[in-house]
């Protein structure tokens, strides 16, 4: 079809549409088809004819409605979906005027879409429908003939939501008073609309056949038929009576209708059963038409009578009663014998078909209907039906079904009791309903335990109570004899059965059952039938026939027909509800039971029979009587009684129960211990019930329990109490009294000790047992006890005692051990205790599981199952205990108790992590749990007593090991003048965790759990425990190496929320900063780094610190404390507060005795607070600085001694060494920050004075295990270091500040006395360290020594005389002195500490350019003749190589190439990558010094080792996917990015933040060095390697590297200083090509050199510019020479154009070709061709000759093929 934008025909200036078409029509014709779509039929058209005149329309229709209607006519389903709903809402929101004129196309298109196929559109019609009428209401009664017939149709849609959407619109148009005047105003539109769609219509005239699938078609006009007959209905019972007679006519002319009745027998359920309610309707509102008809309606209704579809069954059913009803003639018309009861007699042989509660109700009323002519004969008539029914119970679905097995017994009785009723008098039908029918019945029903809960014994009971009521109260004489004979007859019968069910020796176990059942019923008739029953029908029986019941004359709709529709009768259950039974029941039902517990007790006496026992049981229980009881004695003698108590025989003599209960019922509790021995319980208690009074009661009980009963009886007696009031009244006095208690006390010990028994017994055995303690102490009544209270508290301790020891078993042994029975009993007896206040026992008992669930699995010995029961036991006891009235702290044990022991277990350092973990868990619990309470002070009072004093923190924190003093000495954040170890972790080889760490976690999680709930805690306790959590977390961070243990400790409590940032957050710490000060003050040491720490993490703000330190004077005289006060906040204090410090420390500087200058309140402690300033570069005065070096000068005059020149240490006092360190670390600061020149004095202080130092450090190592000796070597050694780098970073200008010899004196003298004494230092500390590791205290003296080293000259490094080290096996060209210092510092590289790593690499750097030489003054013993000649590198550094990829093997083997690995800093790994790494930048920087030669050689012996392959492999490990670097500032978008290949790594020893970058910047530098200076082999490597590391390695070289290298290859081609003659190179960056042009004479001959995108892995190519006077041949042999040099030659492009240059030159002198590599210049030796053939006379390079000939395996000429030799 044509699309928008196309090209249109001439003269069609507007797009076509139908609106547009319509107006056309309309002027040329003068009319418009009106609304009227694409009908499917022209009947459609018939209602409401199409309006005329267009103008006409426009003036009525709005122009919204107008484009709404003509959607409503589209086919598409969605279309008119929508069009409808909004139809009904522009009918809610428009004017009510320009609504109205919507009213004249409504019914045409209302009538067409209501009978639509999508029900969908049938309800949103509806709905807008009823919104149209609420809007324009009694205008619409002009259009209402046209309209109700669909109307009532859609009232009556199959689909329930539309046909209500419809019934709201009618409502909301017709009040209910004028609902019938409305219909009868339209009844005769309605009838023909309904006639038609019922006679005329067929599914292809409703439908259009061409359009509609058959399947559609065929639903529709199923549907239409259905509602119309519905509507047919609703039209009766909403007409009024008086319009009824008008309506006859019509009816006649549609029953007239063969097609009508043919509905009855039509396929689809739905029209059956509406055809059967127009049925039922037609009979109630027009009886003399049905009558009229009765030749079709009979047949048509009652031969459907077998009709099993449960849609039509009600409608049908209902149908047939008001057939029989109405037409008196009905069985006229149909034979009931042969048609009618064998269908009605099969429905009921099969149970109702599923039906039974539809059907079964209407039985009755339908047999009451019946005439006599059609039963007769009654007997066999009466006899087969109700055979029909027994047979139909014994179906198996009605079995199944409760509902329909009692529908089906209540319909069996009713009509029993109608045809007993209707016969009175007949003798023979008298017994035939007895004898014949009930009692078989029951007989059938005792024997199947499925039909038993049928209530068939209620309606029995029912039954013979109406019938004794009519024998008592009728006057009839006749009539009361005739039922007594029934009854009497029955009891004889009935009796039959019972006694022939019993009397068996293997009785039927279902058939007692269910005879149990009815005897019991029979005594208490239970009167909830009448509510257990469906209303279904009620049944009034009278003496006359049933009549039709006529209160209700209108019929009601097909949905209620349960209630008006159908035949009713009032069924009055004349049920005597008194408890006296009636005289005609009392006399046989007596003697039955009396007869039946005979022969039960004969049967157990002679055959034990339990099944006998059991009934006896349920006899007695509802039978107990003395004289039930003197039957079951008999004859027998009392001996048994004879021997108990005189009281017990009395009674017994004088009770039969009694008698029957020592004699008969012991014997059989104690026979043999049943499980199921309820039943014996059960006769015991109707035994007792025969006693008089309760004291008789309890004396029989309690000698019972003494001498005959069993446990298992005594728990089953208990129980049986328990679940019933009744019961419990009988035993209380027992329960209560002493024999039972004592008796139970005695049994809790024995079961606490079962485990020291030896004796075996079953699981069933115990747990019986614990079952019982368990009742008794947990089962209450009226909140009382079962037992007295007094045994109830002996038996809690016992349980108390048993798992007091429970810790002292092992796990295996706890496993079988009576814990997890105690659990079981306290916790029952926990939850079960309301109200009552808990005894001081059972908080013990309560404190012991608390303690159990608090420990860990290593001490308690208790298996997981165990420890969760025992939690929830101790918690139910704890919610009870805070949920009890007027509890509180003082008053509970428990709390107290439990309080204290928490306090002990952190105190007494026998806690690893798990343990406090548990610990933490468990009071995590406790702690919630006692938030419920409603003393809100209860949690504040506990966390009070679980608070150590300040004495008892004082002493943990001083057990604390001291090591953390460590890294703040060496960073010189505090200063110390005395020893100060105690305690070290080496000592301590157990993981359990400090007292101080435990206390303060467990009072954290306390904290955390009461601020949550806002509880405020007194006496300042939130400050004291946040500073001391602050102390424990201070103590970790500043342990060096800390043990697993404790990090794990760390961890612990971040996963448990327990931070300073969380408590903090959640209540207000303003008293805490002022605590910290005091303490600081106080202590100083960690508590003065906790301010810093806080002030650092910006927990606390400057302006907060100031208010605490704005007096200086409150900080002198100094002590301890003031001083580290002072060190710590001095970072973060402003010039001019350090200015006020150093105010006080000058002139305490001055003047002091050589005791003062040591003390901490004299020279020490000042000159720390001063350098403290100093550090932090606050101090730029000079003259202030010389001043303070003048002073340090004038001590040295003055106290010599105090000077620790070249001397032992051992000797030293610590307040010396601290003075010294003070004085060392005050010159390296004075260096580093003292910008104004010294004088000549003042540098031979300093630099005697730190070689004189460093000699003592040298001497002493063996003592640098003392922290102040460790301390006095670093800061040494730093200040060597300072010096070194003083004297490095000058420049020509700042030597003029200095002393004219000053920097010869350095380098002569003072530099190379440095080195001199720290290198052999480094090799000796090196040799005797245990603990390498970096981070270790031992090995401080490490950094600032290598740091030091590192700026060693490289003459001073040769001239170092180190002890020989020479390798017997080792090849090598060097001298001694030099092997021996490469033997001596290349190992080092394997020291696990970087220092020492980065120390060895920046010396031996500076030797590698030097040792090539070596290796080219024996080049000449490296002949021609080898195949492939090949050189190591130095031989110490391969051996290291070597060793060093084995340990990479197992640190990186197993990771795929690609896969980048993050090797942890500090860690082993980390020492073993950094150690390789720096090897091979080692490696690569002597490759790189090598002369081309050499470098070939070189290449060769790395590729037989294949360590290169190794290396790139691990290199792509190493690297990071992205190396680009992470920094803060923002790049400029002009420029590249910095990445680890553009920026110079700097192995810095002292920085430590960028330690995670170095190992990837170090990969990435040797990645870079490597294609730099070895691409030849990199490029074989990556084209031999598999493709996925193919694609991987040149992804990441094409990104990252390529463009660098690129880059630097043209850079040093444009920068070369290499002058060629004749030949000029010129290179462009942009295109990365190098051009070269050759001239000689007037030869000119150009070169183009192509650098590829993923330079130097793909290939370079070799392109020819200008060719003049060089022969083809000649011109390829050149390009593919320089070509191979640049592909397989480690050289740089302006090495390749010297050889090419050299082999052009030697070309045009007349030296010619070797005819094997067509080159002159030998591309590996740079040899010419000499060896010639004898033949013919040609020359070839030694090398090629050698390779052709073990190639081809001859020795003959390549060219002539003459032998050569």
């Amino acid at each position: 079809m044509g699309g928008k934008n196309k090209q249109r025909t001439k003269g069609n200036l507007r797009p076509s549409n139908s609106g547009r078409a319509a107006e056309l029509l309309a002027k040329e014709q003068g009319t418009v088809p009106g609304f009227i779509g694409f009908g499917t039929s022209q009947s459609d058209l018939g209602y409401v004819p199409a309006i005329q005149g267009a103008e006409e329309i426009d003036s009525l229709v709005d122009s919204d409605f107008r484009m709404v209607l003509r959607k409503l006519s589209k086919k598409d389903v969605t279309t008119k979906l929508k069009a409808m709903q909004e139809f009904g809402f522009m009918c809610t929101e428009r004017d009510t005027e320009i609504v109205k004129g919507v009213l004249p196309y409504w019914p045409r298109i209302f009538c067409k879409i209501s009978l639509d196929h999508d029900r969908r559109v049938r309800e949103a019609t509806q709905q807008a429908f009823e919104k149209l009428i609420l809007k324009v209401k009694k205008h619409l009664a002009p259009y209402l003939k046209s309209l109700m017939g669909y109307w009532l149709m859609a009232q009556c849609d199959t689909y329930t939501p539309a046909a209500s959407a419809a019934k709201d619109a009618f409502e909301a148009a017709f009040p209910p008073s004028k609902q019938p005047e409305a219909i009868a105003f339209c009844r005769d539109e309605i009838i023909s609309v309904l006639q038609d769609h019922l006679i005329k219509e067929t599914p292809d005239t409703l439908s259009d056949p061409q359009t509609v699938p058959e399947e559609e078609r065929e639903a529709k006009f199923y549907r239409v038929v259905t509602s119309s007959l519905l509507a047919l209905k609703k039209l009766l019972c909403l007409l009024p009576d008086n319009e009824l007679e008008s309506l006859e006519e019509k009816f006649k002319v549609v029953l007239s209708q063969n097609k009508f009745w043919k509905y009855g027998k039509h396929s689809i359920p739905q029209i059956r059963s509406a055809y059967f309610e127009l049925i039922s309707a037609l009979c109630q509102r027009i009886p003399q038409l049905i009558k009229d008809e009765a030749s079709k309606v009979s047949p048509s209704v009652l031969l459907s009578i077998d009709d099993s579809d449960p849609i039509v069954c009600p409608a049908l059913w209902e149908a047939v009663l008001y057939t029989v009803t109405t037409i008196e003639d009905c069985w006229l018309h149909v034979n009931a014998k042969k048609s009618v009861f064998p269908k009605l007699s099969a429905v009921v042989r099969e149970g109702g078909r599923g039906l039974a509660t539809v059907i079964y109700p209407y039985l009755l009323p339908f047999i009451s209907k019946l005439p006599q002519s059609i039963t007769d004969p009654k007997l066999e008539f009466f006899k087969n039906f109700l055979t029909s029914l027994v047979i139909g119970l014994s179906t198996e679905r009605i079995k199944t079904s409760f509902s329909e097995c009692s529908a089906a017994i209540s319909a069996f009785f009713e009509c029993l009791r109608f045809i007993m009723q209707q016969n009175l008098g007949e003798e023979e039908i008298e017994e035939m309903l007895i004898n014949d029918q009930l009692i078989p019945f029951i007989d059938a029903f005792l024997k199947d335990p499925r039909t038993q809960d049928g209530q068939l014994f209620n309606y029995l009971a029912e039954t013979l109570t109406s019938w004794e009521a009519k024998a008592d109260m009728e006057n009839d004489d006749k009539m009361a004899h005739s039922l007594e004979k029934v009854l009497v007859n029955f009891w004889e019968r009935l009796s039959e059965i019972c006694v022939q069910k019993i009397n068996e020796p293997q009785a039927n176990v279902t058939s007692v059952l269910g005879l149990s059942n009815l005897l019991e019923v029979l005594q208490k008739p239970k009167s909830s039938l009448k509510s257990n029953k469906k209303k279904v029908c009620k049944v009034r029986f009278a003496d006359e026939m049933l009549e039709c019941n006529k209160e209700n004359e209108k019929c009601v709709s097909s949905g209620e027909n349960s209630e008006g529709s159908r035949l009713m009768a009032d069924l009055s259950l004349t049920h005597n509800c008194s408890d006296d039974i009636s005289p005609l029941r009392k006399k046989p039902l007596e003697d039955l039971v009396c007869k039946l517990a005979e022969m039960s007790i004969n049967y157990v006496n002679e055959q034990k029979s339990e099944q006998h026992l059991r009934f006896l049981s349920t006899l007695l229980s509802s039978f107990s009587s003395t004289q039930v009881f003197k039957m079951l004695l008999g004859d027998e003698k009392q001996s048994t009684v004879k021997a108990k108590p005189l009281k017990v025989a009395k009674l017994a003599q004088k009770n039969p129960a009694v008698q029957f209960l020592y004699q008969k019922l012991i014997g059989w509790l104690n026979e043999h211990q049943r499980k199921e021995a309820g039943f014996l319980v059960d006769i015991l208690y109707s035994a007792l019930h025969c006693c008089d009074n309760n004291m008789e009661r309890k004396e029989v009980l309690d000698d019972l329990t003494e001498v005959d009963l069993k446990w298992n009886s005594i728990l089953q007696v208990i129980e049986k109490a328990c679940s019933s009031s009744d019961k419990h009244a009988l035993v209380t006095p027992w329960l209560k009294g002493d024999i039972l208690g004592e008796k139970l006390v005695t049994l809790a010990d024995h079961l606490c000790n079962k485990d020291l028994e030896s004796t075996v017994s079953s699981e069933t055995y115990f747990s019986e047992r614990w079952t019982l303690l368990s009742l008794v102490l947990s089962q209450q009544v009226k909140n009382d006890y079962l037992i007295g209270e007094v045994y109830v508290e002996r038996i809690i301790v016992k349980l108390h005692e048993t798992l007091s020891n429970a810790k002292k078993l092992s796990e295996a042994e706890n496993n079988d051990s009576s814990v997890s029975f105690i659990c079981d009993v306290a916790y029952n007896y926990f939850s079960s205790a309301k109200g009552c206040l808990l005894m001081p026992s059972s908080e013990d008992l309560l404190l012991t599981l608390f303690q159990l669930c608090a420990q860990s699995k290593e001490k308690t010995h208790l298996p997981d199952f165990l420890i969760c029961k025992v939690k929830n036991t101790w918690l139910c006891g704890v919610n009870l205990l805070v949920h009890q009235a007027g509890s509180t702290y003082k008053q509970s044990t428990f709390l107290r108790l439990s309080a204290l022991w928490l306090k002990n277990q952190v105190q007494s350092s026998s806690l690893d992590i798990k343990s406090l973990q548990v610990l933490l868990s468990t009071v995590d619990d406790l702690l919630n749990k006692l938030l419920e309470s409603e003393d809100t002070h209860l949690l504040g009072v506990y966390i009070e007593s679980v608070m150590p004093n300040n004495c008892e923190w004082e002493k943990m924190r001083q057990s604390l090991p001291m090591q953390w003093l460590h890294r703040p000495l060496l960073e010189g954040r505090l200063s110390l003048n005395y020893e100060y170890f105690k305690t070290d972790f080496k000592e301590q080889v157990t993981k359990k965790l400090p007292s101080h760490l435990c206390t303060s976690a467990l009072l954290s999680k306390m904290l955390l759990v009461a601020l949550k709930k806002e509880i405020i805690l007194e006496n300042n306790e939130l400050e004291k425990i946040i500073a001391e959590l602050l102390y424990s977390l201070q103590w970790y961070e500043e342990l060096d190496n800390a043990p697993v243990f404790l990090t794990g400790f760390c961890e612990m409590l971040q996963e448990m929320n327990i931070t300073y940032d969380s408590l903090c957050g959640l209540d207000n710490t303003s008293g805490l900063l002022q605590l910290l000060f005091n303490r600081s003050m106080e202590n100083g040491t960690l508590w003065s780094l906790i301010i810093a720490k806080l002030i650092l993490s910006q927990s606390v703000s400057s302006d907060e610190v100031k208010r605490h330190y704005r007096r200086k004077e409150g900080f002198f005289p100094l002590t301890e404390g003031n001083m580290h006060t002072i060190q710590s906040l001095c970072p973060f204090l402003s010039k001019e507060d350090k200015k006020e410090f150093i105010a006080q420390c000058i002139p305490a500087l001055l003047a002091w005795t050589k005791e003062d200058i040591c003390s901490t309140n004299g020279g020490f402690g000042h000159l720390a607070i001063f350098n403290s300033c100093l550090q932090t570069r606050s101090i730029d005065d000079g003259e202030l600085l010389h001043g303070i070096l003048k002073i340090l000068i004038s001590w040295k005059k003055d106290h010599e001694d105090i000077f620790l020149f070249s001397c032992k240490l051992s000797e030293v006092s610590p307040e010396i060494l601290g003075v010294n360190i003070e004085i060392i670390r005050f010159l390296s600061l004075f260096l580093k920050y003292c910008s104004s020149p010294l004088a000549e004095s003042e540098w031979d202080f300093i630099m005697c004075s730190m070689l004189a130092w460093l000699e003592t450090t040298s001497e002493n190592h063996a003592l640098y295990s003392v922290p102040l000796v460790q301390l006095f070597a670093c800061v040494s050694c730093d200040l060597a270091c300072e010096l070194s780098a003083f004297f490095e970073s000058t420049t020509l200008d700042s030597i003029g500040n200095l002393p004219i010899n000053l920097i010869n004196e350095w380098k002569e003298f003072f530099s190379q006395g440095i080195h001199s004494m720290l290198l052999p230092l480094l090799v000796t500390v090196t040799g005797e360290s245990k603990d390498t590791s970096e981070t270790s205290f031992q090995n401080a003296v490490l950094k600032p020594m290598c740091e030091t080293l590192t700026y060693i000259p490289k003459n001073q490094l040769l001239s170092q005389k180190l002890p020989a080290k020479l390798v017997a096996s080792q090849k090598t060209n060097l001298p001694e002195y030099l092997q021996t210092l490469l033997n001596t510092l290349a190992p080092l590289l394997l020291f696990r500490a970087r220092p020492v790593q980065i120390a060895v690499y920046h010396m031996l750097y500076k030797l590698m350019p030097e040792l090539p030489q070596y290796d080219q003054d024996n080049l000449k013993s490296y002949g021609d003749e080898e195949e492939e000649p090949a050189l190591s590198p130095p031989a110490a550094l391969m051996s290291l190589l070597s060793t060093q990829e084995n340990l990479l093997e197992n640190v990186l083997g197993c990771i795929p190439v690609g896969q980048i690995v993050n090797i942890k800093p500090m860690s082993e790994d980390f020492c073993y990558v950094l150690g390789y790494l720096l090897t091979w930048k080692l490696i690569l920087t002597f490759f790189k010094a090598a002369s081309s030669q050499l470098r070939a050689l070189y290449s060769m012996y790395l590729r037989k080792t294949k360590s290169l392959n190794k290396l790139l492999y691990h290199l792509f490990r190493l690297m990071p996917e992205n190396p680009t670097y992470a920094e803060t500032a923002i790049e400029l978008s002009n420029k590249d990015p910095k990445t680890f290949f553009t920026e110079e790594l700097r192995l810095s020893i002292r920085e430590t933040a960028t330690l995670p970058y170095h190992i990837p910047h170090l990969a990435c530098s040797v990645y870079h060095m490597t294609l730099k200076d070895l691409p030849a082999m990199v490029r074989l490597w990556w084209n031999s390697s598999e493709k996925r590391v193919f694609n991987i390695v040149d992804r990441f070289t094409s990104k990252y590297v390529s463009s660098v290298l690129s880059f630097q290859e043209i850079s040093s081609v444009q920068t070369s200083t290499q002058l060629f003659n004749g030949m000029t190179v010129k290179a462009r960056a942009t295109t990365r090509e190098v051009m070269a042009t050759y001239t000689i004479e007037d030869i000119v001959i150009e070169l183009i050199i192509q650098l590829p995108s993923n330079y130097p892995l793909g290939s370079i190519t070799v392109e020819s510019g200008k060719r003049v006077g060089v022969a083809v041949q000649q011109w390829r042999n050149w390009m593919l020479q320089l070509s191979t040099y640049l592909t397989h030659q480690n050289g740089s492009i302006m090495e390749g154009l010297a050889l090419w240059k050299n082999n052009v030159d030697k070309r045009f002198e007349g030296v010619e070709d070797c005819m094997i590599c067509f080159s002159v210049i030998h591309g590996f030796n740079y040899s010419l061709p000499k060896k010639a053939c004898r033949t013919c006379k040609k020359k070839f390079h030694s090398a090629c000759l050698y390779k052709w000939f073990t190639s081809s395996n001859k020795s003959t000429c390549p060219l002539c093929r003459e032998t050569f030799f």
